[in-house]
């Protein structure tokens, strides 16, 4: 084989510096406080949308499985991952990895209230090493919603676990909603999702529909509320889309698909372009869906308006 000059050695020097080096592999980190169809399509929509986007990751995927304990520990086993970045799915996922983790990027998504869970100092402005997205839930339009399909709507039984921060804040938005359109609200508290089916047992005759709020326990074990109100006649409404194929009648509210994609943008971001967390406000999806499930209507006793079904992006028949 022919040997290089010294004139060929610096051309092939400079060939090779002009090539660019390949793309390091990054380690994804990723904690999400129980199973179901939402945070499960928000968790693949990320891992979906970060490899589109050419970022080469190796993910660990943790689920507490709704204990609260084993929250906490997948928190400390992250550290020894050595993450390049940390994805929190849900508000307690998000709370134990910002309280265990402070030199590693956290990037939280399904959070209602990012500030009054204290998991930032502003949405404008984070701070620290932690921002994301929220999935505030859009209450007013969710009422708007329940009282196009139900217009005696008076009273709304809502069920919610009192230990997530999210459920609360929703809570509390929804009860200012209700009151300017004149409508109660009868609260059912939950501890885990073995009390859903009690709790949903004790709205019957006490309220005209059923609301279930972004809460990770009670979606969980949806199933337990939804036989409940379909044997009582009782219209079961959700706050997250993919429960209305589940069983429940309809829904105005986030594609957690989609959510998981722009969380994915994020993370490129701050992966590869090198942002700071702290800079970063907090993102919002604005594009929300109407989904009905006209069966489950009609289980519960309820006929959908043609009005409802026309501005629907999906009917469940």
């Amino acid at each position: 084989m022919k040997r290089l000059g010294i004139a060929g050695l610096c051309a092939l020097a400079l060939v090779l510096a002009a090539v660019p080096t390949l793309a390091r592999t990054y380690v994804v980190s990723i904690t999400q406080i129980v199973e179901h169809p939402s945070l499960d399509a928000m968790r693949l929509g990320f891992i979906d949308t970060l490899k589109a986007l050419g970022v080469d990751a190796t993910f660990h995927e943790h689920i507490a499985q709704g204990n609260p304990a084993v929250n906490s520990q997948i928190a400390s086993q992250m550290l020894g991952e050595k993450p390049d970045l940390v994805l929190a799915i849900t508000t307690p996922s998000a709370q134990a990895a910002a309280q265990k983790i402070k030199d590693i990027p956290v990037l939280f998504s399904a959070v209602s209230d990012p500030l009054g869970a204290g998991l930032v100092a502003s949405l404008d402005a984070p701070g620290g090493n932690v921002t994301g997205m929220t999935d505030k839930s859009p209450v007013d339009r969710q009422l708007e919603l329940m009282r196009e399909i139900q217009p005696g709507l008076k009273t709304l039984g809502v069920i919610y676990n009192a230990g997530e921060a999210n459920s609360v804040s929703q809570l509390e938005l929804l009860k200012a909603e209700a009151k300017k359109r004149g409508i109660d609200t009868v609260e059912a508290t939950v501890t885990n999702s073995s009390g859903v089916y009690q709790a949903a047992k004790s709205l019957a005759g006490k309220c005209d529909a059923v609301y279930i709020p972004l809460d990770n326990t009670v979606v969980s074990a949806l199933e337990s509320a939804i036989k409940v109100c379909t044997e009582n006649k009782l219209p079961l409404f959700s706050s997250d889309n993919d429960s209305v194929p589940r069983g429940t009648i309809a829904a105005v509210a986030i594609d957690y698909g989609r959510m998981g994609g722009q969380t994915a943008v994020m993370a490129k971001r701050i992966l590869v372009d090198g942002e700071k967390p702290a800079a970063m406000p907090v993102e919002q999806l604005q594009d929300l869906e109407v989904v009905v499930n006209k069966k489950a209507a009609a289980d519960m006793g309820v006929v959908v308006p043609e009005s409802v079904l026309k501005k629907a992006d999906k009917v469940i028949e």
